[in-house]
């Protein structure tokens, strides 16, 4: 990437969605812009689990206002991630398709492990070189994220149901803080995170810090009243709780610090934080810089380039974890990317990349069953945490596995967009060929578009001297009829 190069990521928080853009230098990102506005998502969940048509139009609002910022932005500089509130929201494919319409560019809703990781990227990559084992815990509004890791490298991620938003909503409704309400959502908030002490516990890190919203507003608040720039101890959460309580409310509670809009979610926040406290046995926690947002940009550049997208690894990783036969995998990911960009318009090598790793992992479902393998594959992709994967992106990946054989229009839909026809007929034309889990011959063979036709093409005498792989392309033309594409076999 060119030294200059502005990247810009959007996080969609349950309490607040946050735009960071950033200037590329040599290989660090400085900070050109930041807007936060406080959206309070999390609070627009009803009981179904469906966002009010009101929290839906204040995401859409501020998206655009984002989207106006962003509306010079080549699309492969800008990462916009969404967390929590939206991996519960059953109707959350409706706000998705008008906020990426608003904000111009797509939105991946991403794992809770996913979240993770990309946390403590934004956290290791604004602290100074170490080799330290930090402890990462972000407190947001409807999760809070627990990592372990040293450098750049996270070992142990986890994602919980408890933040800051849901606690308020639940512990502290009507804004009225009581001794008995913080000791039910602290004893909740250890209920919750108790599994954690396993993995997270004292010995296994050096040092702890906070990300985002609660930590960096509690740090403000004990900085505020003469307490050490950016720490957070046992005593001041003590000194904080006393103080909320004293004002016996959110309306009452006025301290130096403490920014308006945190006022409702303190006292939600204040409780998760101390349960982590005690679980985790923390003496104290460094308000750390860097948070999602940051990862968000850092993974835009290791996404540039094959040879450091973590996606490509966590797809190796996937092959060995399922017993995929690596070297027909292999094969038909050759096959597929070779007939996709053939007939594939200039700048899809994103989509390329994709392909291969759909190719690689289209047997992944054998592991449950032969018969079934695609939809199993598929099941598995829509079921697994993979990092570097965003949910939509798993989801991809999975319906061009249960692509790969059967009817085509059971997948009308996705059709409708070219580049994804395309990858599924070159991924259903690889497995073809591949059918005998040898090296298909494919010299003179070519795959060509036009406009809603695809047509491929061999040598003269290649359907004599392979019968069976000329019959199963002849089936696929058939196979693609009833379907907005055509395709045409010419197999002298």
């Amino acid at each position: 990437m060119q030294n200059g190069t502005r990247l810009a990521a959007v996080d969609l928080g349950s309490n607040s969605f946050r735009l960071e853009i950033g200037r590329y230098e040599f290989g660090h990102i400085q900070r050109v812009e930041y807007l936060k506005e406080t959206v309070r998502q999390g609070n627009g969940l009803d009981e179904d689990r469906n966002l009010t048509r009101d929290a839906m139009e204040r995401g859409w609002a501020c998206l655009a206002r984002f989207g106006e910022r962003l509306a010079d932005f080549p699309p492969a500089q800008v990462r916009a991630v969404a967390t929590q509130t939206l991996r519960e929201a059953r109707n959350r494919d409706e706000f998705l398709s008008r906020g990426r319409e608003v904000l111009g560019y797509p939105i991946d809703v991403v794992s809770g492990p996913e979240e993770a990781r990309l946390i403590y990227q934004g956290v290791a990559r604004l602290l100074p070189q170490s080799d330290e084992r930090r402890l990462v815990v972000d407190i947001g509004g409807r999760s809070t994220e627990l990592i372990l890791g040293q450098q750049f490298t996270p070992h142990a991620v986890a994602s919980f149901r408890v933040g800051s938003v849901a606690w308020s909503q639940r512990y502290f409704a009507k804004g009225e803080f009581t001794p008995q309400a913080f000791l039910a959502a602290e004893i909740a908030a250890k209920a919750v995170l108790d599994e954690a002490q396993a993995t997270f516990r004292p010995g296994t890190w050096d040092v702890a810090y906070g990300s985002s919203g609660t930590a960096g507003a509690v740090g403000d608040v004990l900085a505020a009243a003469g307490g050490p720039q950016g720490l957070i101890t046992r005593d001041g959460l003590n000194w904080l709780q006393d103080k909320v309580l004293r004002a016996q409310s959110a309306d009452r509670l006025r301290m130096e610090g403490l920014k308006e809009e945190r006022r409702a979610v303190i006292g939600g926040g204040i409780s998760v934080l101390r349960a982590v406290f005690d679980l985790l046995e923390i003496d104290q926690m460094q308000v750390a810089q860097g948070a999602l947002r940051q990862g968000a940009l850092y993974d835009l550049l290791d996404r540039e380039q094959p040879g450091t997208d973590l996606r490509t690894t966590t797809v190796h990783g996937l092959m060995h974890r399922f017993g995929v036969d690596k070297e027909h995998a292999d094969r038909v990911a050759r096959t597929a990317c070779a007939l996709f960009d053939q007939a594939a318009p200039a700048g899809s090598e994103r989509a390329s990349r994709k392909l291969d790793w759909a190719a690689r992992l289209h047997e992944i479902g054998c592991i449950v069953s032969h018969s079934d393998h695609h939809r199993h594959g598929a099941y598995i992709l829509d079921n697994t945490d993979a990092a570097g994967f965003a949910l939509p992106e798993l989801h991809r990946l999975g319906v061009l596995v249960q692509g790969q054989r059967g009817k085509v229009r059971k997948l009308e839909l996705d059709l409708e967009d070219p580049i994804f026809a395309l990858q599924l007929l070159s991924l259903r034309l690889a497995v073809a060929l591949c059918h005998a889990r040898r090296e298909p011959d494919t010299k003179g063979l070519s795959l060509q578009r036009e406009d809603q036709r695809f047509r491929i093409t061999t040598r003269s005498g290649w359907s004599a001297t392979y019968p069976q792989s000329a019959h199963l392309l002849r089936e696929e033309m058939q196979a693609w009829q009833k379907t907005p594409w055509e395709l045409v076999a010419e197999l002298p």
